[in-house]
């Protein structure tokens, strides 16, 4: 009856029956004999063909796709028709189609973007996030963060998409940013700190990256095994974490160089720097088993190097070409030989640390 009682509670924690139903069905399957066989070898072999994968669970199949194509169109035709107010009753509407009745997952994912980006219009409408002629950290940064925590999280708790859990997380650690910023400034009495202490921003910017990277781990390794929604959360927060981990680090280790802060477009003067810090973010994403967060990160490093290749400044062709060549290696070996190595990592780290890690 305890397996039986589980399997109704995950049933109603992903929102596949409701929760009296939930109530009801245990007597009611009780009384008709219904139980649960004893199943432990067939989970440990589900948890082997589970390491292999990292699947996605918001594409299930040609439907989403084309519902999905659906939505931004014709939410693409009425953003450029309608006044910026008249998009959110349609995102509503179809959110309470797609999403509450149909429960298709990648037009959820579509309708939560399209959530973000409407509510980044409306905010810069109102607090523009940063003004060209100013070297201060001003309020309109924290004013323009403040509202997605709010937008998104009632999103959430109206539609439970993941996406907007996830983004409703990182636009709080976003808004203690913009706080901590603020807090600086106003104790050193500079309005222009951190022109003259760039060391601190990259560090400030730092800590909120691995407090990022933190939060996904909390939520990943609450489901080792990836059977919840915990694991859909955490997929969307380490998307976010590695990008930001990469720029943070990277900024503040190449601050000596002479290179400004998140300067993204001298980002191949400091190919050392960056081919390590890499390394490090696949290391990290071989012991936690995320291909996603290795992914993001690589995806980053591949804007950075297109935005110097736009310039066309042939000085520093050496150096992009070189740091392609070296992590592009990288993501081959690591790529090809993933369980194996997993299997090694995990072996070398202490048996209590790797028994909370996703098995390999």
């Amino acid at each position: 009856m305890t397996e039986l009682r589980s399997i109704l509670d995950e049933a109603v924690r992903q929102e596949l029956i409701s929760p009296e139903a939930g109530g009801r069905l245990l007597p009611f399957l009780t009384e008709r004999g219904v139980v649960v066989a004893e199943a432990q070898p067939a989970m440990a072999a589900e948890g082997q063909a589970w390491s292999d994968t990292e699947t996605p669970r918001f594409v299930r199949g040609f439907h989403d796709v084309l519902i999905t194509i659906g939505v931004v169109v014709a939410l693409g035709g009425l953003w450029g028709l309608a006044a910026l107010y008249a998009v959110l009753p349609a995102i509503i509407v179809l959110s309470e189609i797609l999403v509450r009745r149909q429960r298709l997952a990648l037009p959820a994912v579509s309708l939560t973007i399209a959530l973000f980006c409407w509510t980044c219009l409306l905010m810069s409408h109102f607090f523009p996030p940063w003004t060209p002629t100013s070297q201060s950290f001003g309020a309109e940064a924290t004013q323009f963060v403040a509202g997605f925590p709010i937008i998104l999280g009632a999103y959430y708790a109206c539609y439970r998409v993941p996406l907007s859990l996830a983004l409703c997380i990182m636009s709080v650690l976003a808004f203690v940013l913009t706080l901590l910023l603020r807090l600086l400034q106003w104790a050193s009495g500079n309005p222009a700190f951190f022109l003259d202490h760039p060391v601190v921003l990259a560090l400030v910017a730092l800590i909120c990256a691995l407090g990022l990277l933190g939060t996904a781990l909390y939520f990943d390794l609450g489901d080792r095994l990836r059977r919840t929604t915990r694991s859909d959360i955490a997929f969307w927060l380490h998307l976010g974490a590695a990008p930001a981990l990469l720029y943070s680090t990277v900024s503040l280790l190449s601050l000596g160089e002479g290179v400004r802060i998140f300067d993204v477009g001298n980002m191949s003067a400091r190919t050392p720097v960056v081919v390590a810090t890499v390394a490090a973010l696949m290391l990290i994403g071989l012991i936690i088993d995320r291909r996603a967060f290795v992914t993001s990160g690589l995806l980053s490093l591949g804007v950075a190097i297109f935005g110097v290749v736009r310039k066309g400044n042939a000085t520093v062709d050496t150096y992009i070409f070189t740091t392609l060549i070296v992590v592009g290696a990288i993501v081959l070996i690591i790529g090809t030989g993933w369980m194996p190595l997993r299997r090694l990592v995990l072996r070398a780290l202490p048996p209590a640390i790797a028994k909370r890690l996703p098995p390999g």
